[in-house]
Protein backbone atom coordinates (compact mmCIF):
# COMPACT_ATOMS: atom_id res chain seq x y z
CA UNK A 1 0.00 0.00 0.00
CA UNK A 2 1.52 3.46 -1.01
CA UNK A 3 0.15 5.11 1.99
CA UNK A 4 -0.30 3.18 4.92
CA UNK A 5 -1.33 5.54 7.72
CA UNK A 6 -4.25 6.60 5.99
CA UNK A 7 -7.26 6.19 7.69
CA UNK A 8 -10.76 6.77 7.45
CA UNK A 9 -10.83 9.48 9.92
CA UNK A 10 -7.78 11.28 8.71
CA UNK A 11 -9.41 11.33 5.13
CA UNK A 12 -12.15 12.84 6.74
CA UNK A 13 -10.16 15.21 8.98
CA UNK A 14 -8.61 16.71 5.42
CA UNK A 15 -11.85 16.67 3.84
CA UNK A 16 -13.27 18.89 6.65
CA UNK A 17 -9.82 21.14 7.08
CA UNK A 18 -10.61 21.75 3.27
CA UNK A 19 -14.44 22.96 3.66
CA UNK A 20 -16.07 20.07 2.74
CA UNK A 21 -17.20 19.33 -1.00
CA UNK A 22 -17.09 22.49 -2.22
CA UNK A 23 -13.49 23.19 -1.07
CA UNK A 24 -11.84 20.15 -2.33
CA UNK A 25 -13.62 20.93 -5.80
CA UNK A 26 -12.07 24.38 -5.67
CA UNK A 27 -8.66 22.59 -4.69
CA UNK A 28 -8.60 20.01 -7.58
CA UNK A 29 -9.88 22.86 -9.89
CA UNK A 30 -6.50 24.93 -9.23
CA UNK A 31 -8.98 27.99 -7.42
CA UNK A 32 -7.01 27.40 -4.11
CA UNK A 33 -3.94 25.81 -2.90
CA UNK A 34 -2.00 24.12 0.32
CA UNK A 35 0.48 26.42 2.39
CA UNK A 36 2.38 24.44 5.07
CA UNK A 37 2.23 26.82 8.17
CA UNK A 38 5.73 27.61 9.43
CA UNK A 39 5.68 27.59 13.41
CA UNK A 40 7.75 30.47 14.54
CA UNK A 41 8.40 30.16 18.47
CA UNK A 42 9.54 34.11 20.23
CA UNK A 43 12.54 32.50 22.56
CA UNK A 44 13.41 35.95 23.23
CA UNK A 45 9.53 36.97 24.80
CA UNK A 46 9.02 36.85 28.66
CA UNK A 47 8.37 33.58 29.83
CA UNK A 48 5.21 32.59 31.14
CA UNK A 49 5.07 32.88 35.29
CA UNK A 50 2.61 31.04 37.13
CA UNK A 51 1.30 32.71 39.83
CA UNK A 52 3.10 33.44 42.57
CA UNK A 53 6.23 32.76 40.83
CA UNK A 54 9.44 34.09 39.70
CA UNK A 55 11.29 33.79 36.59
CA UNK A 56 15.39 33.14 38.46
CA UNK A 57 16.92 31.97 34.78
CA UNK A 58 15.51 33.17 31.77
CA UNK A 59 18.36 31.81 28.28
CA UNK A 60 16.78 33.62 25.50
CA UNK A 61 17.09 31.92 22.38
CA UNK A 62 15.93 33.84 19.43
CA UNK A 63 13.32 33.30 16.84
CA UNK A 64 13.14 29.26 16.68
CA UNK A 65 11.44 27.71 13.60
CA UNK A 66 10.53 24.54 14.69
CA UNK A 67 11.18 21.16 13.33
CA UNK A 68 11.17 18.19 16.10
CA UNK A 69 13.33 16.75 13.83
CA UNK A 70 16.61 19.20 14.80
CA UNK A 71 15.27 18.74 18.87
CA UNK A 72 17.77 16.24 21.08
CA UNK A 73 16.58 14.89 23.92
CA UNK A 74 19.53 15.46 26.81
CA UNK A 75 20.49 12.70 29.05
CA UNK A 76 23.59 13.40 31.84
CA UNK A 77 25.48 10.49 31.73
CA UNK A 78 24.07 10.89 35.76
CA UNK A 79 20.60 9.63 34.52
CA UNK A 80 21.75 6.98 32.31
CA UNK A 81 22.40 3.31 32.96
CA UNK A 82 19.33 3.72 35.74
CA UNK A 83 21.46 6.32 37.53
CA UNK A 84 19.79 9.50 38.67
CA UNK A 85 21.28 13.13 39.15
CA UNK A 86 19.94 15.39 41.56
CA UNK A 87 18.53 19.05 39.48
CA UNK A 88 20.77 21.34 40.92
CA UNK A 89 24.06 19.16 39.58
CA UNK A 90 22.00 18.67 36.13
CA UNK A 91 21.72 22.50 36.25
CA UNK A 92 25.69 23.30 35.86
CA UNK A 93 26.23 20.58 33.52
CA UNK A 94 23.70 22.50 31.47
CA UNK A 95 24.90 25.85 31.98
CA UNK A 96 26.68 25.46 28.64
CA UNK A 97 24.35 23.81 26.50
CA UNK A 98 21.60 25.74 24.69
CA UNK A 99 18.69 24.24 26.13
CA UNK A 100 14.97 25.55 24.71
CA UNK A 101 13.13 27.95 27.38
CA UNK A 102 9.66 27.58 28.65
CA UNK A 103 8.63 29.44 25.43
CA UNK A 104 8.70 26.47 24.01
CA UNK A 105 7.48 24.04 26.31
CA UNK A 106 4.28 26.82 26.12
CA UNK A 107 3.94 27.11 22.33
CA UNK A 108 3.60 23.24 22.08
CA UNK A 109 1.03 23.12 24.77
CA UNK A 110 -0.91 25.61 22.34
CA UNK A 111 0.18 23.44 19.20
CA UNK A 112 0.21 19.72 20.84
CA UNK A 113 0.03 18.04 16.98
CA UNK A 114 3.50 19.70 16.87
CA UNK A 115 4.96 17.78 19.77
CA UNK A 116 6.80 14.28 18.51
CA UNK A 117 4.88 10.53 19.66
CA UNK A 118 8.27 9.46 21.13
CA UNK A 119 8.28 12.51 23.63
CA UNK A 120 5.23 10.07 25.25
CA UNK A 121 6.18 8.40 28.03
CA UNK A 122 8.89 11.06 29.27
CA UNK A 123 9.18 14.40 30.96
CA UNK A 124 10.73 16.66 28.66
CA UNK A 125 12.21 20.05 30.25
CA UNK A 126 12.99 22.93 29.35
CA UNK A 127 15.84 23.80 31.32
CA UNK A 128 16.36 27.55 29.46
CA UNK A 129 13.86 29.02 32.06
CA UNK A 130 14.56 28.00 36.30
CA UNK A 131 11.65 29.09 38.31
CA UNK A 132 11.92 30.47 41.91
CA UNK A 133 8.55 29.36 43.60
CA UNK A 134 7.22 31.69 46.75
CA UNK A 135 8.77 29.32 49.23
CA UNK A 136 12.34 30.12 47.55
CA UNK A 137 12.95 26.67 46.18
CA UNK A 138 13.91 26.70 42.35
CA UNK A 139 12.08 24.27 39.76
CA UNK A 140 11.73 23.76 35.83
CA UNK A 141 8.69 22.45 33.91
CA UNK A 142 8.07 20.14 32.05
CA UNK A 143 6.01 18.47 29.04
CA UNK A 144 4.14 15.25 29.75
CA UNK A 145 1.69 13.30 28.25
CA UNK A 146 -1.01 11.61 30.89
CA UNK A 147 -2.85 9.38 27.98
CA UNK A 148 -5.25 11.82 27.64
CA UNK A 149 -3.37 15.12 26.65
CA UNK A 150 -0.34 17.07 26.81
CA UNK A 151 0.26 18.83 30.27
CA UNK A 152 3.04 21.03 31.87
CA UNK A 153 4.20 20.63 35.58
CA UNK A 154 7.40 21.12 37.24
CA UNK A 155 10.33 19.48 39.39
CA UNK A 156 12.37 20.41 42.37
CA UNK A 157 15.95 21.19 41.60
CA UNK A 158 16.69 19.67 44.84
CA UNK A 159 14.94 16.13 43.35
CA UNK A 160 16.74 13.70 41.57
CA UNK A 161 16.61 13.61 37.25
CA UNK A 162 16.71 9.86 35.72
CA UNK A 163 16.22 8.42 32.26
CA UNK A 164 12.64 9.57 31.63
CA UNK A 165 13.74 12.96 31.87
CA UNK A 166 15.10 14.44 29.52
CA UNK A 167 16.08 18.37 28.47
CA UNK A 168 15.06 19.80 24.99
CA UNK A 169 18.13 20.90 23.05
CA UNK A 170 18.98 21.62 19.76
CA UNK A 171 19.96 18.78 17.91
CA UNK A 172 23.98 18.81 16.73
Amino acid sequence: MKYPDITLGRVEAVWNKLGGEEGVQRLLAGYCEVVVKEHVINCDADPFVPNGWKVEEHKKGGQLKWDASQVALYLSKGQQGGKVIEGNKLRKELADKPAYNANVLDYLLANPDLIPEEWKGKCVFFWGTVYRRSVGSLYVRYLYWNGDGWYWSDNWLDSDWDGNDPAAVPAS
